[in-house]
């Protein structure tokens, strides 16, 4: 397995828990016209950690590349709220605006190894 699937599935691994353990964040991120943003996010977190184990197995990485991708481009919306609730927020430090700004691009070559793992 190579060293970037190998950090895609770490990144999902510790998504899907922070979003198990500590939801209340990813709540706000939730956009907004979606119900049961707490159900949302224990979903989400959930399905990051199935997406983390099957892309570590050779047999399912396919299954798991694809899922991952479809995982990434799902919240997407959910970044891109990140980013316009901090922008908007005055509580909000500029390093943390700076970062879910930063964080939108980086969505494309996590999605393109994605779909690489789901080649391999």
């Amino acid at each position: 397995m190579s060293r970037d699937i190998t950090a895609l599935a770490a990144l999902f691994t510790a998504s899907g828990i922070a979003h198990l353990v500590k939801p209340e964040p990813f709540e706000s991120i939730v956009p907004k016209p979606l119900p049961n943003k707490r159900e949302l996010v224990y979903i989400s977190g959930a399905v990051e950690l199935v997406c983390a184990a099957l892309l570590v197995n050779p047999k399912t990485r396919k299954v798991g590349g694809l899922a991952a991708a479809a995982v990434l481009v799902g919240v997407l919306p959910a970044n891109l709220q990140m980013t316009l609730s901090a922008m908007r927020s005055s509580k909000t430090s500029a390093w943390f605006k700076a970062g879910t700004v930063v964080r939108l691009p980086l969505q494309y070559p996590m999605i393109r190894t994605a779909l690489r793992a789901a080649k391999s």
